[in-house]
């Protein structure tokens, strides 16, 4: 692993454990040159995805994005950050298991509204405003009707 410091090749592993959900390897790393001390996660890939955007661009799939677009919905919201990552890698896997190498844009944000819809109302109606392109209070009232429809049904 490359030192993210310096760039240097020859780093070691001073500890290694599994995160809560047992999804990624936790590894604490030391670089032999600087002395940098980093962090890195190793997790499960089923496949290699790639994303087709809506202009028919391929892009390879970054789970960073991913857990970005997640944060900004969830920004200053008190969410479990555990919660937070077990959402992100199941919607991962969810994506690798379809068996398909290629998935659209259109399916990793269902996916990730969905996610947001049982993790905090408030990320999900900021995630649906920029993700279905709201351009009056009229589309927001859908959403918001929508969710309170969701909450009626009895379990």
């Amino acid at each position: 692993m490359r030192c993210p410091y310096c760039a240097g090749d020859d780093t070691q592993v001073k500890d290694s454990r599994p995160t809560e959900d047992g999804a990624a390897i936790r590894r604490r790393r030391v670089c032999s040159s600087c002395g940098g001390r980093f962090t890195t996660f190793e997790r499960v890939q089923l496949r290699e995805l790639t994303v087709i955007k809506r202009s028919g661009r391929r892009v390879p799939f970054d789970r960073d994005k991913l857990l970005r677009s997640v944060e900004i919905a969830l920004r200053k919201r008190s969410v479990d950050p555990e919660k937070i990552e077990r959402m992100v890698s199941g919607i991962v896997r969810q994506l690798e298991s379809l068996g398909e190498s290629e998935v659209h844009t259109e399916q990793i944000g269902e996916l990730l509204m969905e996610g947001l819809k049982g993790l905090d109302d408030v990320a999900y109606v900021r995630f649906a405003s920029v993700y279905r392109n709201f351009r009056e209070a009229k589309d927001f009232e859908a959403v918001l009707d929508e969710l309170s429809d969701v909450e009626k049904k009895p379990s």
